[in-house]
């Protein structure tokens, strides 16, 4: 069975100092660049959030607070502060992920409009980003995810991925929660869980 490790958003806006800091974000890197020097993967593939200036998720664009929800595009959004701006020292991917094996990068939020939390697809589900076609070339069945945020763009990563027929596995110690509310890394988990992804300690 071909595998690929799939790392979610280890950018500097989402590890210590960053515009939406993660609590514990930097301790998962050298996890992570353990695991691949570890484990033979067909496949690595990074995601990088990627959003142009004055996106419909950051707060700043709607004249809103950071923390509350607005409805965009017929979906609830929760309102961020300005993160990941494409070609900003935040969006990039922070300098101590061993990037020696990668093979491929996804790039996702770029639409203005629409926030794009999973790998796969945007919140709208209306455009892919590829990366399910991309690991089907390659003939991948099982996917490895760690990185950023367990209870966001990993969570959403994680049950795509069973969508779309994959074997997922998620590193518990490969990632980290917002916990915008207290609750919602460990909620995230057992979402997770009840959908067929597998976590490994």
């Amino acid at each position: 069975m071909k595998k690929a490790l799939i790392i979610v958003d280890v950018q500097n806006d989402f590890c210590e100092g960053g515009a939406l800091a993660v609590p514990g974000a930097n301790e998962i890197i050298p996890y992570i660049n353990l695991l691949m020097e570890e484990n033979e993967y067909d496949q690595i593939v990074l995601t990088q959030d990627w959003h142009p200036a004055g996106h419909k998720s950051f707060a700043s664009s709607n004249g809103r607070n950071v923390g509350e929800s607005i409805i965009l595009n017929g979906i609830p959004q929760f309102m961020w502060p300005d993160h990941c701006i494409q070609g900003t020292f935040g969006a990039e991917f922070h300098k101590d992920l061993n990037r020696d094996k990668v093979t491929h990068i996804i790039q996702k939020g770029k639409n203005i409009e629409i926030d794009s939390y999973s790998g796969f697809q945007d919140n709208n589900h209306f455009m892919k980003t590829g990366l399910d076609d991309f690991l089907k070339y390659h003939d991948i069945q099982l996917l490895e995810i760690v990185g950023l945020a367990m209870d966001y763009c990993v969570k959403f990563t994680c049950l795509d991925a069973v969508a779309n027929g994959y074997v997922t596995c998620l590193h518990f110690n490969g990632t980290r929660a917002v916990n915008v509310k207290p609750d919602n890394g460990r909620d995230a988990i057992y979402e997770m869980i009840e959908k067929g992804v597998t976590i490994l300690g």
